[in-house]
């Protein structure tokens, strides 16, 4: 009897994870040089059990389809999960299984050296010291602004925004605001004052977004709050690109109206390389990395694997979205 098939959407994956899989099923791995494309997915799909993805594939009703009857669960290997249709899941009675909680801390520690990096001016100072820019440097001279004694406040504190605040409690902080659906104790513990969206942008200094992408988030960072942040704030946005209206940032940033911003996701990824933000000094770029190492992908990977296997075997997930 042959096995029930897997697609995975990506090169590299930790062995591993492929290895679970190949016990059970039968692996096709897309031929991409790093990652499908839209079109090499839709061609392999078909007859497929499951499918191993992450947030750069959109898992909605065309594939869905496409897929045909065979399909019984999508696996992505992520936290978020704003890449697949949730009503035509339900509608097929495809289950979802993801990866929370793994990539928590590293995650978090991303965000604290993104912040610094952002206010501190890294990229901007090594930039100068490889052009010739380091010479005759003035006391002021590529001078950043502190986090000690800041007010600094993050939007959406579920398991990552919660590390998040530990983190910054080290670094003396003044005062430290956040926004949830409901008072955080261990947050509140550190001194946490859970406030509005809007209150939160008036106040702080330093500004984190770690709030999962809905279509009740979309833009939560809009026109009119950017507005309403202060002159010299920093904004970091380690959520997803669509938290944040880019072309009212961009305006913002270069007409100085913020201080800057330090951003691991945007949209759309990649990147463009003419985008505005690219130019900018007061902009600090990273490409989606947030959970980016050995350790945190490969238990990634192994859970991604292991709730595959147990749709498979009809027994719990080990992660499942509930919808």
């Amino acid at each position: 009897m042959s096995k029930p098939q897997v697609l995975i959407t990506m090169k590299h994956v930790p062995e591993i994870a492929i290895s679970l899989l190949r016990e059970r099923f039968d692996v096709k791995i897309c031929d991409s040089l790093i990652h499908a494309s839209r079109t090499e997915i839709l061609k392999e799909i078909p007859g497929k059990f499951a499918i191993f993805c992450n947030p750069s594939d959109k898992i909605d009703e065309e594939l869905i389809k496409t897929a045909g009857p065979s399909l019984k669960v999508v696996g992505t290997m992520s936290v978020g999960y704003d890449h697949v249709d949730l009503t035509a899941m339900k509608k097929y009675g495809i289950r979802l299984g993801y990866t929370p909680d793994v990539l928590t801390e590293t995650v978090a520690e991303t965000t604290i050296g993104l912040l610094i990096s952002t206010t501190r001016r890294f990229f901007e100072a090594n930039h100068a010291l490889k052009t010739g820019g380091w010479k005759n440097v003035t006391p002021t001279w590529m001078c950043g602004r502190g986090i000690r004694n800041s007010v600094v406040g993050i939007v959406g504190c579920g398991n990552i925004g919660t590390s998040i605040a530990k983190k910054l409690k080290t670094f003396e902080i003044s005062q430290l605001l956040y926004t949830s659906r409901t008072e955080k104790p261990a947050v509140k513990e550190l001194g946490g004052k859970m406030v509005t969206v809007d209150e939160l942008v008036e106040q702080s200094d330093f500004i984190i977004i770690s709030i999962a992408l809905t279509e009740d988030t979309k833009f939560i960072i809009n026109k009119e709050r950017i507005a309403k942040m202060k002159s010299h704030a920093v904004l970091v946005n380690i959520g997803r690109g669509g938290l944040i209206d880019q072309d009212a940032l961009i305006e913002a940033l270069k007409k100085n109206k913020i201080g800057g911003a330090g951003l691991d996701v945007m949209t759309p990824e990649p990147l463009p390389l003419d985008s505005p933000l690219i130019k900018m000094n007061n902009v600090v770029l990273l490409p989606h990395i947030g959970s980016a190492t050995i350790e945190t992908r490969t238990e990634m990977a192994v859970i991604v694997s292991k709730n595959i296997i147990a749709v498979l075997d009809n027994t719990a997930m080990p992660n499942e979205v509930q919808f």
